[in-house]
C-alpha cells in the first residue's frame, strides 16, 4: 500500500545514536476516516522499515469494549483484529500504545445515556464533568484494565488536551473559585494517572492544559510523561515547559502532518515541513525523550442532531481532511528528519523525493514542488483571505494543477494521482465557492440565478467524477461505507445551495 522512500544524507552510527529519541512514534486518529485491519497492517509495516518503533492509537469509537458495548460505533474492530494488529506490530517491534480520552474530547462516550450523569453540559458533551469523582473514576478503571488486557505496551495515554470547560457547571466553579482551574484539572488527571499505575502502566498526557494551568503540577504522579503539542508555533506555546522538567517530568514532543486549517480542499504543507525543521531539533536540544508525529482526520468538533432534552440522534465531524494516504511525503520526510543530524530542508526534499519516488525530472519535480508550495489561502465568510477574489484564486492556482496534473511518474503512480485528486478538488472547491460569491454581490438579481444553477449543475457533474476516483485511490484503505459518506459530506453543500435556488431560478 505504501512505498516510501527516505532522503536523507549517509552518516555514521554514532551520529545516529547521538540524534535518536527513545520514542519515534506514529499517532493514528481513528475519531473518523477508519483504516481497515489489513490497511493498519500495512502502514504499521512501512513505519517499521522507517524505523518507527511506536504507535499511539486513538481508538475511540472504533475500540470494543466488552462492558461498555454502547461507546462502540459502526466501524468498530472486532477484538479478534485488535490483538491480530497488537501482535503483528510486537513482529515490528513497534510498540503500540492505546489513547483513551479521559476529560475533553469525549462525545462519542457521552451521547449514550447510560453516562448522560458525566456531563460537564448539557449541549455541549465535549467534556466529562471532574467533580463526578466516583461515577469517573469507575469509568476509567474498567475502561484502562480492558485496554491494559489487550496492549502490553507499558504506557497509556489518557489524553486531557483542549478541556475548554473547565469551571464550566456550578461544582465546577465553586471549585475554581476555592482553589483554581489547575487544581480543578490536576485532581481529576491525578485519580485518572493513579488508575493508569494500577493497572502497571505509565501514563501519557497531552501537555497543553497543564502548561496553561501548572500551579498544582507537582501533585501529579512523577511517572505521568507529557507530550508537548507544537504544530508550527513559538516554542513554549501553552507554558513554560522547563519549569515542568525542573520537576522531574519527562517530556515527548510532537509535531504534526495535518492539523488546522487543512481540510479537503487545501493542505498547509508549507507549515508542516516547517514544523518537522524547527521542532525536532529542538526536542532534542530540550531533551525531550520522544517525538510522535500527529495526522488529525478533524478537528475533534462536532455538530449534532438533537432531540428532545438534547438526546443526541447523531453527530457529525466539523472539518474533514484528506485521508492519510495522500501524505506519504510528509511521513517520509519525519522519518528523514529523525534520521538525520542537519534539519530538513523542505524544497530540496520534495526535489530529491519527487525525483526517487517518481521518477521525475527537474522540471517535473518543480511542478510537484510549486503544487506542495502553493499558498494554502482559505476563503473566510465568503471572502478570500489575500486574493482580490475567488476568480483571481482560480486563475492563479489553475496553472499550478495543470503543470501537476501534465506530469506523467514512471513509478508509484498511485500515491502520485493523490497529488493530482487534492488538486482538482481544489479546483473543484474554488468553482463552487464562485457561485457562492457571486450569489452573495450586493448586485445580484433574482434573473441570475438560471446562470448559477447551471453552473451548479455542472460543479456536480464534477463531483461524481471526483468521487470515484476518491474511491478508486482509497478502496481498502477506507472502509466502502465510510468512502461512500466521505464523498457525500464533500458534496452536501452544493447539494443544498443546488436545491435552494433551483426553486427560485
Amino acid at each position: 500500500m505504501i512505498n516510501l522512500i527516505i532522503v536523507s544524507s549517509i552518516e555514521t552510527s554514532a551520529q545516529k545514536n547521538e540524534n535518536n529519541f527513545d520514542v519515534k512514534g506514529f499517532h493514528l486518529d481513528l475519531r473518523i476516516q477508519v483504516m481497515t485491519p489489513n490497511a493498519l497492517k500495512e502502514f504499521a509495516t512501512e513505519l517499521s522499515k522507517m524505523g518507527m518503533n511506536t504507535l499511539v492509537l486513538e481508538w475511540e469509537g472504533t475500540y470494543p469494549f466488552e462492558n461498555h458495548v454502547a461507546i462502540s460505533n459502526e466501524y468498530s474492530y472486532t477484538r479478534a483484529e485488535i490483538k491480530d494488529f497488537i501482535a503483528h506490530c510486537k513482529t515490528l517491534n513497534i510498540d503500540v500504545i492505546p489513547l483513551q480520552q479521559t476529560l475533553g474530547h469525549v462525545e462519542y462516550i457521552l451521547r449514550n445515556p447510560r453516562y448522560s450523569n458525566l456531563k460537564e453540559d448539557r449541549k455541549d458533551i465535549s467534556q466529562l464533568c471532574p467533580m463526578e469523582v466516583a461515577d469517573n473514576k469507575e469509568l476509567f478503571a474498567e475502561l484502562f484494565r480492558d485496554l491494559a488486557s489487550t496492549h502490553p505496551s507499558e504506557y497509556i495515554h489518557i489524553g486531557g488536551d483542549e478541556t475548554y470547560l473547565l469551571g464550566h457547571d456550578e461544582k465546577c466553579k465553586k471549585k475554581v473559585e476555592e482553589e483554581g482551574k489547575s487544581k480543578l484539572f490536576v485532581d481529576h488527571m491525578k485519580m485518572i494517572t493513579e488508575l493508569v499505575i494500577a493497572a502497571g502502566k505509565k501514563p501519557v498526557m497531552w501537555a497543553d492544559i497543564i502548561l496553561k494551568h501548572p500551579e498544582a503540577a507537582s501533585e501529579l504522579p512523577k511517572e505521568t510523561i507529557f507530550v508537548d503539542w507544537n504544530y508550527g508555533w513559538r516554542i513554549n506555546h501553552f507554558g513554560d515547559v522547563p519549569e515542568l522538567q525542573k520537576k522531574g517530568f519527562t517530556f515527548w514532543g510532537s509535531p504534526s502532518i495535518r492539523s488546522h486549517p487543512d481540510n479537503w480542499y487545501v493542505t498547509d504543507w508549507t507549515t508542516h515541513f516547517k514544523n518537522q525543521k524547527e521542532f525536532i531539533p529542538y526536542a532534542r536540544e530540550a531533551n525531550y525523550k520522544g517525538i510522535v508525529m500527529t495526522s488529525w482526520s478533524t478537528t475533534g468538533v462536532y455538530g449534532f442532531t438533537w432531540d428532545v432534552n438534547y438526546d443526541v440522534i447523531d453527530m457529525e465531524q466539523i472539518r474533514n481532511t484528506y485521508p492519510l494516504s495522500g501524505f506519504r511525503i510528509l511521513i517520509a520526510s519525519y522519518a528523514d528528519a529523525l534520521a538525520s543530524k542537519t534539519p530538513i530542508e523542505a524544497k530540496e526534499f520534495v526535489l530529491k523525493y519527487g525525483k526517487s519516488q517518481f521518477g521525475l525530472n527537474e522540471n517535473e519535480a518543480q511542478s510537484l514542488s510549486n503544487f506542495i508550495f502553493a499558498k494554502p489561502e482559505l476563503i473566510t465568510n465568503g471572502k478570500p483571505e489575500k486574493s482580490k477574489n475567488v476568480a483571481q484564486m482560480l486563475a492563479d492556482f489553475g496553472k499550478i494543477r495543470n503543470a501537476l496534473c501534465a506530469v506523467n511518474p514512471t513509478k508509484n503512480k498511485k500515491e502520485f494521482e493523490h497529488f493530482k485528486l487534492m488538486a482538482d478538488l481544489r479546483m473543484h472547491y474554488l468553482d463552487f465557492k464562485e457561485v457562492v460569491e457571486a450569489l452573495n454581490s450586493v448586485n445580484f438579481k433574482q434573473s441570475q440565478t438560471t446562470t448559477l444553477v447551471d453552473k451548479l449543475d455542472e460543479i456536480l457533474k464534477d463531483a461524481k467524477k471526483l468521487n470515484k476516483r476518491f474511491t478508486k485511490l482509497n478502496k481498502g484503505f477506507l472502509y466502502d461505507s465510510e468512502l461512500k459518506n466521505q464523498n457525500e459530506l464533500r458534496i452536501q453543500p452544493v447539494k443544498v445551495l443546488y436545491n435552494r435556488l433551483v426553486k427560485i431560478k
